[in-house]
């Protein structure tokens, strides 16, 4: 009897638990280019994405064409960014499109965010 009650707890508790939006980054291990976009649920998003690039069926080309080149094993999922505050369906399309668009201006500057190196800055003569 424990065990059915462990399962349905363990079903309930897994029911109840809030998505956790943000932003995420695939990121080539070897190069380190990184391509950021946000999402609703980070723990939900690795398994589509994937299997959307594993299909070739992925909206950005260049993404899809590394993952073509070099395949799942040169890529990881990295968690960039998780939101913790609760808000509105609405707030959070807004907040997680603002998000989305500062990291790639992040990462397209260079900066490194999974190590926190930044571009060398030349200062203009």
């Amino acid at each position: 009897m424990s065990e059915a009650f462990d399962r349905k707890a363990a079903l309930r508790a897994y029911k109840a638990r809030r998505p956790r939006p943000g932003i995420y980054a695939v990121r080539h291990r070897e190069t380190g280019r990184a391509w950021a976009d946000a999402s609703p649920n980070l723990d939900t998003t690795q398994n589509g994405l994937w299997l959307r690039l594993e299909q070739g069926r992925h909206l950005d080309r260049d993404l899809q064409a590394a993952w073509n080149r070099w395949g799942q094993a040169a890529f990881d999922y990295v968690i960039l960014e998780a939101l913790e505050e609760e808000m509105s369906p609405l707030v959070l399309k807004e907040t997680l499109k603002a998000k989305r668009a500062e990291w790639i201006a992040l990462l397209a500057a260079g900066e490194d965010p999974f190590t926190g190196d930044r571009p060398p800055r030349t200062s203009p003569c």
